[in-house]
């Protein structure tokens, strides 16, 4: 069974930074693509940013610049750096792959970005 494990979320002020971390089981790691998606109350997810196995990266337009995310194919973990947080990026974040063609999920971890 496949499982996705999110950490690192918290209340931060503008202009400040967190680093959110997935652990993930049950899958070869290194053969998926990992992607970070956010969501705020009545609102679809949308996708943050991905990467590929082989380190391939894209990013929402919005956070270009200011987020990066990595991987770590040993310990079969993914993370997003987010620097430069603003207010609009208040979301839950969500951890996600594919596996067998169905959208596999993480529980979220809340990131609140106020003063």
């Amino acid at each position: 069974q496949v499982h996705l494990v999110e950490s690192g979320g918290g209340l931060v002020q503008p202009g400040g930074s967190l680093r959110l971390s997935c652990v993930v089981s049950g899958i070869n790691f290194r053969l998926h693509p990992m992607n970070w998606y956010r969501q705020t109350p009545g609102n679809q997810r949308e996708l943050v940013a991905g990467i590929t196995g082989d380190g391939i990266k894209n990013y929402v337009e919005s956070v270009k610049d200011r987020f990066t995310i990595s991987r770590d194919n040993v310990w079969a973990r993914v993370y997003l750096q987010m620097d430069n947080l603003r207010p609009d990026d208040t979301a839950v974040y969500y951890c996600n792959t594919i596996y067998r063609g169905n959208q596999v999920w993480g529980r979220g971890t809340q990131v609140t970005v106020s003063s």
